[in-house]
């Protein structure tokens, strides 16, 4: 819909306002906002009456029947502060008519973002400038139906085929206008092919307003919420419309996976369909909670996540390597069950092991694309989004979503909400090890169940990616990195030369020690010539310690130039600070670090 002449000079006022204003750091986000005072919402309010006022003569109603009402309000950038505001006719909120205005610390509004479906306004004619007046409001606004009624008819609607189910709240019904739209081309659109239609070739056009009820009903079958809202007609109880509420509610779903057999899901249904989006685990995002999209073969120049997976049933994949075929059956699903298990699996390790929500620590959601490109053998993090994507793999890989590398890619978000890691040289060596401990720890995590509060010492296999491999051969090695022929098992002074991903080698093997202990036999992998001291074969101290002490040294101490020597002072000091300074956990790192050339070995017994 076009805006009222009103709102389109707010629009005008608030770009010459934003024109003027000093530009705001866009990483500085205000602080909690209090309510507005009495004072602060009259003014606000006032101030859009006012704009409202000056083009009423371009209306055929009158200014008066129309007004706003404050609902709710919350920060923007620093000094500036957000209001929804919803419109109302003559009292009664029109729905799905709102503004978004910013304001200053003085009041003054900076921006706005209208939405008006109100009687009156203007919605755009096949190829007119000016477009046409939209339908009129009803003449009558006196209901016939009382709220009691058009709940009793909400009710009705839900429970037919469900006589158990229950109140959770009770329900609420609000009196209001209710736009009845449909969409319509414009003029330029009119003969396109249905297949061929942008998103800007339709509009939607509002027939005519109801008097009606919003009927909010939340109820539970079976211990399964039940949420739907519902619009009655006010005067005749027809039910207008009606959609299910908890569109992201919490559904078991069954994955056939290719790597790790027959998995749960933490899927959501939306009317008939379930989808691969999870809200509880994560927030916000560009899909409202952590998601598994179909990428259909976007370009990894440029590759477009697509649409969350989404299918009748809540049985997915075939457990296949992807055949080339049709990226949303049974076998093209497979990919999205791989990543979707990881996933979980990633964002439940670090928040139940470590109490770190997502990739930010804040909970904000993320989502994974699978099938990008054709033939892709490689899979990626992109920090922009937040966001992974994974290819079907070709010559030397198998789909790239196996446990360990899910865990290895989402947390280079952990590692950028964090160290911030410069990724060459030492610090990039390090800022991979990370990524490769990650990955070990949520397998770990993952096989054992996907549950409690500790990292278990099996499941993983201190291999990176073999799984994903054609022949069988793992990425990376952690109990002694110069297995793969590049990487390398201590540090010289060569190290900040190689590639990160094969600088990573001495840290990974520090970790692998650190949690599983070294062994004295010069045959076996385990065996560091470095560990020189009583008794030869490093004690470990078990994964979910040595995974606490990392990630207390990753997050409070890195910086982004953090090297080997200062690596191992700062895990040092979050080893003492965990578990004591003479503490086993302690002297362990001080072992472990020892066994990759980084500091002197000392004696255990002490």
């Amino acid at each position: 819909m076009n805006l009222h002449t009103s709102l389109l000079l707010l629009s005008t006022l608030a770009t010459a306002a934003s024109a003027s204003a000093q530009p705001l750091s866009p990483t500085m986000m205000g602080g909690p906002v209090a309510p507005p005072s009495a004072q602060e919402s009259a003014s606000l309010l006032a101030r859009l009456a006012t704009l409202d006022q000056a083009s009423a003569t371009t209306r055929t109603l009158t200014a008066p029947q129309y007004s706003f009402r404050l609902a709710a309000h919350h920060p923007g950038a620093e000094g500036q502060k957000i209001s929804r505001v919803q419109h109302t006719y003559q009292g009664l909120r029109v729905f799905g008519s709102e503004a978004v205005v910013v304001t200053d610390r003085a009041g003054a509004i900076v921006s706005a973002s209208v939405s008006d479906r109100r009687p009156g306004a203007q919605s755009p004619a096949a190829g007119g400038a000016e477009g046409t007046a939209a339908a009129p409001a009803p003449a009558d606004l006196k209901p016939t139906l009382s709220p009691q009624q058009a709940i009793t008819v909400a009710i009705r609607s839900v429970r037919e085929g469900m006589p158990k189910i229950e109140h959770r709240w009770q329900p609420v019904a609000e009196l209001l206008l209710y736009p009845v739209v449909a969409t319509a081309r414009t003029a330029a659109a009119a003969t396109k092919p249905e297949a061929e239609l942008n998103a800007l070739d339709v509009h939607e056009v509002v027939q005519r307003y109801a008097l009606a009820y919003y009927v909010k009903t939340r109820m539970v079958k079976d211990q399964q919420p039940v949420y739907h809202d519902t619009i009655v007609d006010a005067r005749t109880g027809e039910i207008i419309a009606q959609w299910q509420a908890l569109q992201t509610a919490t559904e078991t779903g069954t994955g056939n996976s290719q790597y790790n057999g027959v998995v749960a899901l933490s899927t959501s249904q939306n009317d008939k369909r379930f989808r691969m989006l999870d809200a509880t685990r994560g927030k916000g995002g560009r899909f409202g909670g952590m998601a598994i999209t179909n990428a259909d073969h976007s370009s990894m120049v440029n590759p477009d996540p697509g649409d969350v997976y989404a299918h009748t049933s809540n049985t997915w994949g075939d457990g296949q390597q992807y055949n080339g075929g049709s990226t949303s059956d049974a076998n093209g699903q497979t990919a999205a069950v791989n990543a979707f298990w990881g996933l979980m699996n990633t964002y439940d390790t670090n928040r139940n092991v470590l109490g770190w929500q997502s990739l930010d620590g804040n909970n904000t959601a993320t989502h994974i694309a699978v099938h990008i490109d054709r033939e892709y053998d490689n899979a990626f993090y992109d920090d922009r989004c937040k966001c992974m994507f994974i290819g079907d793999g070709g010559t030397y890989f198998y789909i790239l979503g196996s446990i360990d590398v899910i865990g290895h890619e989402m947390s280079h978000g952990v590692t950028a909400a964090t160290a911030d890691l410069v990724y060459s040289g030492e610090s990039g060596g390090l800022n991979e090890s990370h990524l490769d401990i990650g990955g070990e720890m949520v397998e770990a995590y993952a096989r054992a169940g996907g549950t409690g509060a500790a990292i278990p010492d099996k499941g993983n296999d201190w291999m990176v990616g073999q799984e994903i491999s054609r022949d069988k051969k793992p990425l990376r090695y952690m109990i002694k990195p110069s297995l793969d022929g590049k990487s390398v098992d201590a540090w010289s002074t060569s190290l900040r030369q190689l590639d990160v991903h094969y600088s990573s080698g001495p840290n990974n093997r520090m970790f692998y020690f650190l949690a599983q202990g070294s062994n004295a036999d010069p045959a076996s992998d385990a065996h560091s010539k470095y560990l020189v001291k009583s008794p030869q074969a490093m004690t470990g101290i078990g994964s979910d310690k040595a995974y606490r002490i990392w990630f207390r040294a990753l997050s409070t101490k890195f910086t982004s130039s953090t090297n080997y020597a200062v690596a191992r002072a700062r895990v040092l000091e979050a080893a003492q600070e965990l578990y004591g300074a003479g503490s086993k956990e302690a002297l362990a790192v001080q072992r472990a670090y020892a066994a990759i050339n980084v500091g002197a070995d000392i004696d255990e017994a002490r």
